[in-house]
């Protein structure tokens, strides 16, 4: 499942990034990355850096969650946050523009790790089945999920029951979206 999934993110961002070298003549650009110091950092531009993934160089596991809240992490999820630096990119779900999150650099690695460590708590403290998040959307009350008890990927409401399934595993989903270098 590891390989699997990390062989559809390295798939995933290099079409991503060759589109937008076709759509804009460079790699892709961000403005929130901007003075932000990572191994992807290509060229820095005005108000913006332009990025390519490198290779991750950390111990490729999230042992410090399952550790903090005594869980095991879906290896899908696993090979999302270890596979590759990389920036975030811009997909369009049902037509709705997400970002797809990554880790930006070793520092941010661990930023991530305790986002996701606060987001298990609270699923905890509402009694609700583990997710961890890979996506946000343009609604700050919805973001996508990878279910840590089926691998299924999903879009969910932060503190509510409801989630709709967008795809069985991370790889179909890494698949089945639409790139948006339009942001």
């Amino acid at each position: 499942m590891i390989d699997e999934t990390a062989r559809a993110l390295v798939d995933f961002t290099r079409r991503y990034c060759d589109s937008w070298i076709e759509a804009c003549g460079h790699p892709p650009a961000s403005s929130e990355l901007y003075g932000i110091p990572s191994p992807c950092v290509q060229q820095t531009t005005g108000e913006e850096v332009r990025w390519l993934p490198q290779p991750f160089t950390l111990a490729k596991n999230l042992e410090n969650i399952e550790r903090a809240l005594d869980i095991r992490i879906q290896p899908a999820v696993v090979a999302w946050y270890t596979t590759q630096f990389a920036g975030d990119m811009h997909v369009r779900i049902d037509g709705q523009p997400c970002t797809l999150l990554q880790v930006w650099s070793e520092e941010d690695f661990e930023r991530v790790q305790e986002n996701l460590i606060g987001h298990l708590v609270m699923q905890r403290r509402l009694k609700q089945s583990p997710t961890l998040f890979i996506a946000t959307t343009q609604s700050e009350l919805e973001i996508v999920s990878v279910c840590n008890l089926t691998g299924e990927v999903i879009l969910e409401k932060l503190g509510a029951k409801g989630r709709k399934v967008l795809a069985a595993t991370l790889e179909q989903f890494l698949v089945s979206h639409v790139i948006d270098t339009e942001r």
